[in-house]
């Protein structure tokens, strides 16, 4: 939780972090207060979550300073235009109470309802990029990145950016680890961020993943955030339980190389429960 990555820019990020996807606003607040007591200090929210405003309340109730806080939000998918990006901006510093934001990122190339067509929205993306360059050139951000976005995304903005995305937060994980973007995406000095690293869950079913858990003593989520750290990726597993926070941070061990090659070559999961109907574990929005 104390130790971190640096940036393209040179800002340091912890290498773990709280996700809130998925958690109320009314939970958020207390969620990050306890992730805070236990030692977190990086908290990652999004427009589209909802929670910006419980996040806020418990930036405000954590008792940690502002500063010693790394703060993500992002850019609602379906906002690409620059007009829409720069009001959006400015909604989630309101909504956060903040002056500024450490992270904000572009949360998909495609509006949710489109993810997975054809359009990618190019023009929309390179917009929304110019809003949140210039935002960050006014220092209302201190970094700026992407999120969900795939080779073809990556260089629609690298080709006509001024500031280069710092960050593409994809959903990565044990049997589902997309190695080539991963590379692809570090070779530009940009930092991939793993969501969902435990697989929402569906990784707790998988006898050989527990099999190496018990191997080395550690629960299957410090398994899973283990891996990927030791694939240079930085994990935002979410929960509200106090204990699940502390269990996801006891990650001071080794995977060793023969296991990570067997973990990296885990049966590919396919069904992932009551989330599947979501767009970034392939299901599609109605």
């Amino acid at each position: 939780m104390i130790l971190t990555y640096q940036l393209s820019n040179g800002i340091e990020i912890p290498k773990l972090g709280l996700g809130t996807w998925m958690i109320d606003n009314e939970e958020a607040a207390q969620a990050v207060v306890e992730a805070v007591k236990i030692g977190y200090r990086h908290i990652d929210t999004a427009q589209a979550y909802g929670n910006e405003n419980g996040v806020s309340e418990g930036i405000k109730a954590c008792g940690v300073n502002r500063e010693d806080l790394f703060i993500t939000t992002k850019l609602a998918a379906e906002v690409k235009s620059y007009e829409e990006a720069v009001s959006s901006i400015n909604q989630s510093l309101k909504a956060l109470n903040l002056d500024y934001i450490d992270l904000m990122i572009i949360h998909s190339p495609q509006p949710w309802m489109e993810f997975g067509e054809e359009d990618r929205f190019f023009e929309g993306n390179r917009e929304a990029w110019r809003a949140l360059e210039e935002a960050y050139q006014a220092g209302k951000l201190r970094a700026i990145g992407v999120s969900n976005f795939q080779k073809e995304d990556l260089d629609n903005i690298l080709s006509n950016c001024t500031v280069k995305p710092m960050v593409n937060q994809i959903l990565a994980h044990i049997s589902n680890t997309p190695f080539d973007l991963i590379t692809y995406t570090q070779a530009q000095d940009i930092l991939v961020e793993a969501y969902s690293p435990i697989a929402h869950g569906e990784l707790f079913k998988n006898r050989k993943v527990k099999a190496i858990a018990e191997k080395y003593d550690v629960s299957i989520p410090q398994l899973s955030i283990r891996y990927t750290l030791q694939l240079g990726l930085l994990p935002l597993p979410k929960t509200v339980n106090p204990e699940h926070m502390r269990d996801n941070a006891g990650v001071d061990f080794t995977i060793s190389d023969e296991d990570m090659e067997f973990l990296k070559n885990v049966e590919h999961i396919e069904d992932y429960g009551e989330a599947s109907h979501m767009p970034v574990f392939g299901g599609k929005l109605k």
